[in-house]
């Protein structure tokens, strides 16, 4: 029902409350579809792109890196932020390159998802990237990142083992999984 009037809320008003070095949080107050008004917190964060890289033997190229807000290392696709008016698909290349070393010609958007849209804006765009050629690592200065290679078979029952807890990398999966067995 996107776009229809009577289940959009109207902003009354909106006030930033904290202002990061990678999200912004606010306190809105809004109309709800039967004139009450409430409270929301809103965590702009921006989009981003993510990329599945299949290698030439069919084996997807993981990265392995520490995830403050979890406290663990954690297995997922190479993914990063959108620099301000950026192209997804450009994001998407430079990632797969900086976090891998490999490039690709051969990219196709996968899907796309709201990260956590119950309070937060961030869009991200999930590709997929075949036929690689050898590129150059260029990790930025507080990356550490290992790369790991998994059969699609291998990846999905890390999925459902509770090993790839990461949604992104977990839709990625299962959407080459489903376009694989068309």
């Amino acid at each position: 029902m996107s776009g229809n009037k009577a289940f959009k809320s109207d902003v009354i008003e909106s006030k930033e409350v904290f202002k990061g070095k990678i999200i912004d949080v606010y306190h809105d107050k809004i109309t709800l579809p039967e004139g009450k008004s409430t409270y929301r917190e809103i965590v702009k964060r921006g989009s981003a792109s993510a990329i599945l890289p299949i290698d030439g033997d069919g084996n997807i190229i993981f990265v392995r890196q520490y995830r403050h807000p979890v406290g663990d290392c954690v297995l997922e696709i190479p993914a990063g932020v959108l620099e301000k008016d950026e192209d997804p698909l450009i994001c998407a290349k430079r990632e797969l390159e900086e976090e891998t070393s490999f490039k690709s010609n051969d990219i196709k958007l996968l899907a796309k998802t709201h990260s956590a849209i119950g309070f937060c804006d961030e869009m991200i765009y999930i590709y997929l990237a075949e036929n690689l050629l050898r590129g150059e690592f260029n990790l930025d200065e507080d990356e550490y990142i290992e790369t790991e290679r998994y059969t699609l078979t291998e990846a999905v029952d890390m999925i459902f083992n509770g090993v790839i807890t990461d949604s992104k990398t977990m839709i990625a999966v299962l959407a080459y999984k489903a376009l694989k067995n068309l």
